[in-house]
């Protein structure tokens, strides 16, 4: 699969507002897919951080007061934990948005595709940066219920090499996934 069918299948509108209620905190990835030969970048964060420490994720974070909406927040998170410049019209799409079980927040993940990434440049957030081939990525996705918990219905994994990508990243591939999948 090219790149240029994986914009095919993940362009749509695009809608950076979601209601706010009182049982999450509102935030924003983005999902940026680059190169030729398609990969997808993603950040380790650091074991230390309050929500999310070790994980692997996309870049971004929670809505703060100076973004007009959650696509300035991706975009905002994203140059301050990569460095990169994004703007919002290179954003070509949304996927539905994902709530994380733990810590309550609503992730609203928006999509760019850019040619190459040059240099990135880590903020305090960020341990490593990670640029996974994409699709042979999204072919370790695996559904991995677990009984104990009744809350999750689906309980995706995917693997690069030594890390294991779960819980709300995953759900997001899973998304790109099934996409790239009905688009072919």
């Amino acid at each position: 699969m090219n790149l240029e069918q994986i914009k095919n299948s993940l362009t749509s509108e695009i809608s950076p507002i979601l209601s706010k209620n009182e049982k999450t905190k509102l935030s924003s990835v983005l999902i940026i897919i680059f190169e030729s030969s398609p990969k997808i970048l993603m950040i380790k964060k650091p074991i230390t951080m309050n929500y999310h420490g070790g994980e692997i994720a996309f870049p971004g974070g929670k809505i703060s007061k100076e973004d007009d909406d959650l696509l300035d927040t991706a975009i905002r998170e994203t140059k301050e934990e990569t460095g990169i410049t994004i703007a919002r019209k290179q954003i070509i799409g949304q996927l539905k948005p994902v709530t994380t079980l733990n810590s309550g927040f609503t992730i609203l993940p928006f999509i760019c595709i850019i040619d190459e990434i040059n240099e990135l440049t880590p903020n305090s957030e960020v341990e490593e940066f990670l640029k996974i081939p994409l699709v042979s990525f999204l072919q370790t996705l695996t559904n991995d219920s677990d009984p104990e918990h009744n809350s999750i219905h689906e309980m995706y994994v995917l693997t690069f090499e030594n890390n294991i990508i779960w819980g709300a990243s995953a759900r997001m591939l899973k998304q790109i996934t099934d996409k790239i999948t009905n688009h072919e």
